[in-house]
């Protein structure tokens, strides 16, 4: 679902709560059509993050810590010219709609003051982020001209021209005959549509919970609502005004069977009964925070990675044409004992053939003496004939031998692809990507790649530690792996993969204790973070191998990441990504 009007007011509490008088510090432009306002003031500090983004489009604080490309974009420069040490005076809301404004005090470059307003306009494709002076628009993160927009263009000088008002109700300014009536009037027999026709700044998830909760399973007809169904939408009324005033907020959001996130809501979300499962968070920023990170990840990698991605599709995709092809010659060559036993029936029989025959019968004494037709070329002697068969023979075998080879080493090149396209698929900054392509370069895999980054430092392997104090380390990328297992890891540590899945390497650091002197609980939590961060992130159940460091090895002229290990154990286990997470932070307190 988007981000409604309503919910926006509870962002708009959350930022005058704690943000009013404090300074921007700094300023990031992640992607194209995102920022981070770093403000700090009198006891807070905290990053908040603006999203123009078609597909998520939103306002709020944010833990995540977001890589920046290392030359910043010329909308993020204009940004630090004019913003950089502004202090936020206010936060504004255009009544109930999805729209709000960021009122910073400002110095230009002769040291006079100027109130300096940015506009987040959360409206779907049409969402944007204006910055605002003296009523006239000094610049905008999507430019809006007359060819795209002949109602509401947004360039610089000209006027900001507030978006349309569809003439809703708004909640807070009206009581509850006065939203009753404004239903009744409002086009449409149903109540759910009815709702969010009449009043401004809800949402289809909110109006059903209202719905729900006043119905209760009876008719959703509006013109056939009894007193009792409107009192108790009038209380559900009541309790939103008291939510959106600065009351208590139930955050929560819900999730489907597979843990995907469906909808969120400052209320709780009982509409679906046990068809869906609810988690509660502790404000309005951390339930965003964890409802758009993975699928805004992934869209700013895949900005980034376009080329990337799109090289290693098509790798793949010849790699797999050519297996394809390789597997069906050696089909073939599966006749090959037929051509030797043609041959050594004709080199016993050559008494019984003469030169023009086309074929022969020809007892088979390797079935019991059966008549069997074998084929001849009229063309040579049968000498001649049965030499040609044993040609083909040695051809075949030979051909089935290198086929072998060659289909063994292809499969090995596209285990090798499909662990970097799932390691770029999981990269969360550009640095990671400059070592993916060095190393894919290093592969010659990237012809003419000259590394234009040098200063960019290279990320840290992930950092874990589980319930019971210890810690795991997890390679971001195929190099990274290399060096964790094979160089790091001490002998009697514990490694994990994920088995049949392209992934990570995790170190569990043992300390010297052996694998029965650890906690079952520990165990299991490595092989969680090994499946989380895999391939099959998303699977219900993962098997995950795990052996002592010393029984993993690499083999001669193997790719990187690739190795061969023994002496394992498998474990299976659901990736749940709250509770790598939590991992995560218990290792980022250390």
């Amino acid at each position: 679902m988007a981000l409604d009007g309503a919910f926006l007011r509870t962002i708009k509490n959350e930022i005058e709560a704690v943000a009013i008088g404090s300074r921007i510090d700094k300023i990031q432009q992640p992607s194209r059509e995102e920022l981070i306002f770093q403000l700090r003031g009198r006891g807070f500090s905290g990053k908040l993050l603006l999203s123009a983004g078609a597909d998520s489009p939103r306002i709020h604080f944010t833990e995540r810590a977001i890589e920046s490309p290392k030359t910043p974009p010329m909308f993020c420069m204009f940004l630090r010219k004019h913003l950089l040490g502004a202090k936020l005076t206010a936060v504004r809301q255009l009544g109930m709609d999805r729209v709000l404004y960021l009122d910073f005090e400002a110095t230009d470059e002769l040291g006079d003051r100027k109130e300096i307003t940015v506009a987040v306009e959360i409206m779907g494709r049409h969402s944007n982020i204006i910055v605002i002076c003296g009523g006239k628009v000094m610049d905008s993160i999507k430019r809006v001209d007359s060819e795209m927009s002949s109602v509401r263009p947004v360039l610089p000088g000209l006027a900001y021209v507030v978006p349309p008002q569809q003439g809703k109700l708004q909640l807070l300014e009206a009581d509850n005959e006065e939203v009753k009536n404004a239903i009744l009037a409002a086009k449409g027999a149903d109540l759910c549509k009815a709702i969010q026709n009449a009043l401004e700044g809800f949402s289809s998830v909110l109006a059903r919970e209202a719905v729900a909760y006043a119905v209760k399973g009876q008719d959703a007809d509006k013109n056939t609502l009894t007193d009792s169904a409107w009192q108790r939408l009038g209380f559900f009324f009541d309790r939103l005004r008291n939510a959106l005033q600065g009351g208590e907020c139930q955050f929560t959001i819900v999730f489907d069977k597979e843990m995907k996130p469906r909808e969120f809501s400052f209320i709780d979300i009982s509409q679906y009964g046990a068809l869906m499962l609810s988690r509660r968070y502790e404000s309005a920023s951390a339930l965003l925070d964890v409802f758009y990170y993975e699928r805004v990840r992934l869209e700013r990698m895949k900005q980034r990675s376009n080329d990337l991605l799109r090289m290693l599709i098509n790798t793949t995709e010849r790699l797999s044409r050519k297996l394809a092809l390789q597997k069906e010659e050696l089909s073939q060559c599966g006749e090959r004992d037929t051509l030797k036993k043609y041959g050594d029936l004709l080199s016993a029989n050559f008494w019984r053939m003469k030169k023009g025959d086309t074929s022969v019968i020809l007892e088979d004494f390797y079935d019991e003496n059966r008549e069997i037709s074998v084929p001849l070329d009229p063309a040579l002697s049968p000498v001649d004939n049965a030499q040609k068969y044993y040609k083909e023979y040695r051809k075949a075998a030979t051909a089935e031998k290198m086929l072998r080879q060659l289909i063994e080493q292809g499969t090995e090149e596209l285990a090798y692809i499909d662990s970097v396209f799932d390691a770029v698929s999981r990269t969360e900054g550009e640095s990671e990507l400059l070592e993916i392509r060095q190393e894919l370069s290093e592969q010659g895999y990237l012809k003419n790649y000259k590394n234009k980054n040098k200063l960019l430092k290279a990320q840290p392997p992930l950092k874990y530690r589980t319930s019971d104090g210890y810690l795991l380390w997890c390679g971001r990328n195929n190099k990274q792996n290399d060096k964790l297992t094979l160089r790091e890891a001490k002998p009697w540590d514990i490694w994990f993969h994920t088995q049949g899945f392209a992934g990570s390497h995790v170190i569990l650091v043992t300390e010297g204790k052996t694998l029965d002197e650890l906690p079952d609980r520990t165990v299991e939590e490595a092989a969680m973070v090994a499946a989380y961060n895999s391939k099959a992130r998303d699977a219900a159940l993962v098997p995950v191998d795990y052996t002592q460091a010393r029984n993993v090895r690499k083999p001669g002229g193997a790719k990187p990441g690739m190795v061969i290990f023994d002496h394992y154990f498998t474990l299976y286990t659901t990736p749940d990504e709250e509770k790598v997470s939590a991992l995560a932070g218990n290792a980022a307190s250390d």
